[in-house]
């Protein structure tokens, strides 16, 4: 490949026109790749979306009859027209992709419409209820709908603008845990793991036009099914990011597999992009001997970290360093150190170096007697020891024994730089102190987790009892394990929007409430799921005679049933009952769940719209949260078209009446908090003359313009 490269450019030096065929042809042909993950690409998914009025024009399926557990028929059929027929709505349909054609009536009850992931789509919002307990903070957001479609539209609300996502895909176990085109895809489908990759890729690529391309992360969870081909397709789809792999213990009991080994992790992907690090804490994620260490949210009750002088990898031996190898005088009767002594050389016996009195000389020596090295040479030691940053831990006089240990260089430089106080010096002269607050804190975190807070049934299940007893959500997160993944992103910045597309039971919203409390922080959590009923109840409910988009099916889906129940009750406190929650939070940050949150959440179902009805502000209250979105999802929302043309709310501005542009753009300047002006106008030349009136600050913004073009063109179809 790289001598074709080398020879394209030689053609293009030569001829640019030839060069440029060349170039594209050979595009096309280094993309079928003979290398990497391949798999098949199925032809794009379709989704049923109950409840959403049928329309002339709309793809459907017909439903099957009340009563019935059939799947109906799957068919696609175009609606033709509308008709009354005995006093019921009938709709004319005709048969697509058939040679012959064919046609039906079929009341309007018994459809279904169908949307095709190849259609594009223009999307809105209607508000099913809100939650008000952060005063003017931001509000995070619950959108009820196919989530790709919604993804989609984000792309006209945060592109670009997306700190952290995580993400807890279906596992594809071959369980009915996710469906394709409407059907569980089943253990023994031979297309299983392609139509489970095709279906993240599509999402994947939408996602990575959300993320912030200057630093931002993506984070999946995922188990042994299929982490080695998303592995693969993380690195095809996010080619210049670094991506990275944890492995998590979420059970330490196991899940015993007769004849194989027991199951007791997950593994968690990081995708970082740009600018992206890991911001580090006082746990390292796999303390020794599986104790999970006390931690506290308040950086200033981090202590210094200190580390073993003595090296302990296979080749630290002596021989590979003599410089390193030397005594350290301690004082017998206190275990201070006394004084430093030169290394010897390797001929040199360590038991032939005097010993100042009522000193003993301790040795980088092993347990079993193997001759190691110091960490760093006598005369850098010495001059660290006289600031105090080397000291004996845990001297014992009668057995003589004790660890040397000292401050590395970074945490050196962080007691300089004023990230770590000095709050004063032991007897032994060794500095005291900890992490200053408000500061990073400083250890490394490993890439193998086993944290006991991770547990999936004490901080999933257990959780989500309290929460929302009686109600039941298969294999939910640990919240302190999301809270932990997101902590590792996302803790430096008070302001930051995180993304979960799979939100399944809300937990990212949870953790993100969390981190909030934790530091005062005005992070907003974004939660995408569909009301998908179990597999388990449908049939039951079907033979009750109920169907999707029926009150009494739709109030058992998933965001209905579970979503908004538990993330209104953490906030509130109080179960969906009314009840104080009776548990208490652990770890980080523990308090009783019954104080709940000081945060806003509003629910949303996505909508479909007509261009049409957009252009002509028909859909406007649809539209409207989508314009309170992209401004931050904070206070007030126009939710109706302002009868004297203009409107400010508190981030945004809305003008529809351009002879109304000089009130307007005065009370954008005198509100000082509006980030966006929305000016709704066919005529670009007026557009930009109220736009050259707004504040610097203000991002100018034509509707509907900006919003059908998003997409009409930028959705890739």
């Amino acid at each position: 490949m790289s001598r074709l490269t080398d020879l394209i450019a030689q053609a293009k030096a030569k001829d640019a026109g030839l060069g440029r065929e060349l170039e594209r042809e050979f595009k096309v042909l280094s993309a079928r790749r003979s290398f990497g993950l391949n798999f098949e690409r199925h032809r794009p998914e379709s989704v049923e979306l109950p409840g959403r009025p049928v329309r002339k024009g709309d793809k459907v399926h017909i439903l099957p009859r009340r009563g019935s557990t059939a799947r109906g028929d799957q068919r696609l059929w175009k609606v033709l027209s509308f008709e009354r027929e005995n006093g019921t709505r009938m709709a004319r349909l005709e048969l697509l992709g058939v040679a012959e054609p064919e046609t039906t009536a079929v009341a309007v009850e018994d459809l279904v419409v169908v949307a095709e992931f190849r259609d594009y789509i223009y999307p809105g919002l209607v508000s099913t209820g809100r939650v008000e307990r952060g005063g003017d903070k931001p509000f995070h957001t619950v959108i009820n709908g196919e989530n790709f479609h919604v993804l989609e539209a984000l792309t006209y609300t945060h592109r670009g603008k997306i700190d952290a996502i995580y993400i807890d895909p279906p596992y594809n176990t071959g369980a009915r845990d996710w469906k394709y085109n409407n059907d569980y895809v089943e253990a023994e489908d031979l297309y299983r793991h392609s139509k489970w990759l095709a279906m993240i890729e599509r999402r994947l690529q939408v996602a990575k036009e959300l993320l912030n391309p200057d630093a931002s992360c993506l984070i999946v969870s995922i188990d042994e099914k299929e982490f080695l081909r998303l592995g693969l397709l993380l690195e095809q789809v996010f080619p210049e990011s670094e991506v990275v792999m944890i492995t998590s213990v979420i059970s330490a009991k196991g899940a015993v597999r007769p004849g194989r080994f027991s199951r007791v992790e997950e593994h968690i992907f990081f995708v970082f992009l740009g600018e992206a690090k890991v911001k580090w804490w006082t746990s390292n994620m796999l303390p020794s001997g599986g104790n999970e260490d006390k931690r506290s949210a308040n950086n200033e009750l981090a202590p210094i970290d200190w580390l073993l002088l003595r090296r302990r990898e296979p080749t630290s031996v002596r021989s590979a360093r003599p410089n390193q190898f030397y005594p350290i005088f301690v004082g017998i009767a206190d275990g201070h150190i006394h004084s430093i002594g030169d290394a010897i050389s390797p001929g040199v016996d360590r038991n032939s170096v005097p010993v100042p009195d009522g000193t003993l000389a301790i040795w980088p020596i092993k347990p079993d007697g193997t001759e190691m090295l110091w960490g760093l040479t006598p005369d850098v030691l010495r001059r660290n020891w006289a600031k105090g940053y080397v000291r004996v831990n845990n001297w014992k006089p009668k057995k003589l024994t004790g660890s040397v240990q000292y401050l590395q260089t970074g945490v050196i430089k962080r007691i300089s730089d004023g990230d770590i106080v000095v709050t004063g010096y032991a007897s032994d002269g060794s500095v005291q102190g900890h992490v200053a607050e408000g500061t990073s804190l400083g250890t490394s975190p490993k890439r193998v987790w086993n944290m006991r807070s991770h547990n999936a049934e004490t901080g999933g299940t257990n959780m989500l009892t309290a929460l929302i007893p009686g109600r039941r959500f298969p294999f939910p997160k640990s919240l302190y394990a999301v809270e932990d993944a997101l902590r590792f992103i996302i803790s430096d910045n008070p302001q930051a929007v995180a993304l979960d597309f799979f939100s399944g039971s809300g937990t990212t919203a949870h953790a993100v409430m969390r981190l909030n409390r934790q530091d005062g922080g005005l992070r907003q959590c974004i939660s995408v799921t569909n009301n998908e009923v179990a597999a388990d109840e449908q049939a039951a409910l079907r033979k009750e005679g109920l169907r999707p988009g029926d009150p009494e099916w739709e109030k058992l889906g998933i965001c209905d049933y579970i979503t908004k129940p538990r993330i209104a009750a953490a906030i509130t406190g109080k179960t969906p009952d009314g009840q104080d929650i009776g548990a208490d939070y652990k770890f980080t940050d523990e308090f009783p769940m019954a104080e709940g949150f000081g945060e806003n959440a509003e629910f949303f179902t996505l909508t479909y719209e007509t261009p049409v009805a957009v252009s002509h502000n028909r859909a406007f209250s649809r539209i409207a949260p989508l314009l309170w979105m992209r401004a931050g999802s904070m206070g007030e929302r126009i939710d109706a078209i302002p009868k004297n043309g203009w409107a400010v709310a508190d981030t945004y501005g809305l003008l529809t009446d351009l002879d109304t542009a000089t009130p307007f753009c005065e009370a954008v300047e005198a509100k000082g908090t509006i980030r966006i002006a929305y000016i709704v106008t066919d005529d670009e030349r007026r557009f930009q003359s109220v736009a050259r009136h707004l504040p610097d600050s203000v991002e100018p913004v034509r509707l509907y313009e900006s919003y059908l073009a998003n997409f009409r063109f930028s959705m890739g179809r």
